[in-house]
């Protein structure tokens, strides 16, 4: 289901891209890439409220943005204009992602729903809910694009075979009733792994079996014995063995991996991001630097840059070896919900309250 085009809304500065995505994606050194500059190349305009979400397609020709409007836009990158507006959810859409062929664009919705379309026609392929679903709040596509999970509203995640539609598997974990929402989620790099955040601070990492079995590696657990009054609505990061790991406060708002697959890290509504060990999940550093919930990390294909986007009207960059931030960038008017880089990592797109999308690039 297609709308019509609208008018060219960009604004824009000189230099940009000429013919992204012609050739295949080289590494860059991302971080004395972005540590070279950052430079506002233009603006994109169409959304008519706040944006929760934006995507770039593999190839870096088109990128897909998402909120409250309940459209998704699909974007010429090049020339700025709207190629495609989407209509079909009836509520917010928190989330849109291009699978890795870059042949369909899955988008999550407080309507209850996940939706597949044709990037190229607009059209709708699939619907994806359950008679009892919630809001869905994250999607994840599995590396080889053959699954997609969600994380909403209720205390489960699911995961869906993308080309059928049918439903694989539910992962409840051993202690599903001591949280509300499942906040978030995302496949390792290799796909064997699934994390998933609940609202109440807890991470939980799962096994995806091929069977289509799942196992429970990791499990956080309350910690009922805690009663300072400060950890109240805190949830306690505690290893099946007992292991007491250190409190971590309200929900969490974005989750990530290192593209070797060796880390896992975490942002949170207590402003701070983690790195976490893989398998053992075993906490190895703290970065502080928001002031406000921490919403979306995305890490450089090289695995040298961690992005953060945040409550706080920013976009920091983290060096992921040293933990060092080493740039701040502040363009926006409100909440920042929405970062995605291109697959060759020159172009970073970031997206707000302010119903604007910036498109930037860095400087060797």
């Amino acid at each position: 289901m297609t709308q019509p085009t609208s008018p060219d809304t960009l604004s824009s500065n000189p230099g940009f891209i000429k013919n992204p995505g012609s050739q295949p994606p080289t590494l860059i050194d991302s971080l004395a890439y972005w540590k070279g500059g950052a430079r506002e190349l233009k603006s994109f305009r169409g959304h008519t409220q706040e944006i929760w979400a934006v995507a770039f397609s593999p190839d870096g020709l088109t990128l897909a943005s998402g909120g409250n409007d309940r459209f998704i836009r699909i974007w010429d990158i090049e020339t700025g204009r709207i190629l495609r507006s989407l209509r079909g959810h009836t509520h917010v859409v928190r989330e849109v992602k291009y699978s890795p062929d870059g042949q369909i664009i899955a988008s999550a919705s407080e309507d209850r729903t996940i939706r597949l379309w044709n990037p190229q026609t607009g059209e709708s392929l699939r619907l994806l809910f359950t008679r009892y679903d919630h809001a869905v709040c994250s999607i994840s596509f599995s590396p080889d694009g053959l699954m997609l999970a969600r994380a909403g509203q209720n205390k489960d995640i699911k995961i869906w075979e993308v080309t059928t539609g049918t439903e694989l598997m539910t992962l409840l974990g051993k202690d599903q009733y001591d949280h509300n929402w499942s906040v978030c989620t995302a496949f390792s790099p290799d796909g064997i792994h699934l994390v998933a955040g609940t609202d109440i601070g807890k991470i939980k990492l799962y096994e995806v079996l091929p069977s289509g079995e799942e196992k429970i590696v990791h499990n956080g657990h309350w910690r009922d014995e805690a009663d300072d009054e400060e950890t109240e609505n805190r949830g306690f990061y505690v290893d099946d063995q007992g292991g007491f790991q250190k409190p971590m406060e309200y929900w969490i708002g974005a989750l990530t991996f290192t593209p070797d697959g060796r880390t896992m890290i975490s942002g949170s509504r207590d402003c701070t991001i983690k790195f976490w060990d893989m398998p053992t999940m075993e906490e190895r550093r703290t970065l502080k630097g928001h002031s406000e919930w921490v919403r979306n990390l995305i890490v450089t294909q090289d695995g040298q840059v961690l992005i953060s986007a945040s409550d706080d009207g920013t976009v920091k960059m983290w060096d992921i070896q040293t933990g060092r931030q080493f740039r701040t960038i502040r363009s926006h008017k409100g909440p920042v919900r929405g970062i995605a880089l291109s697959s060759d990592g020159k172009y970073l797109a970031t997206a707000g309250n302010d119903r604007i999308i910036t498109l930037w690039d860095g400087g060797e």
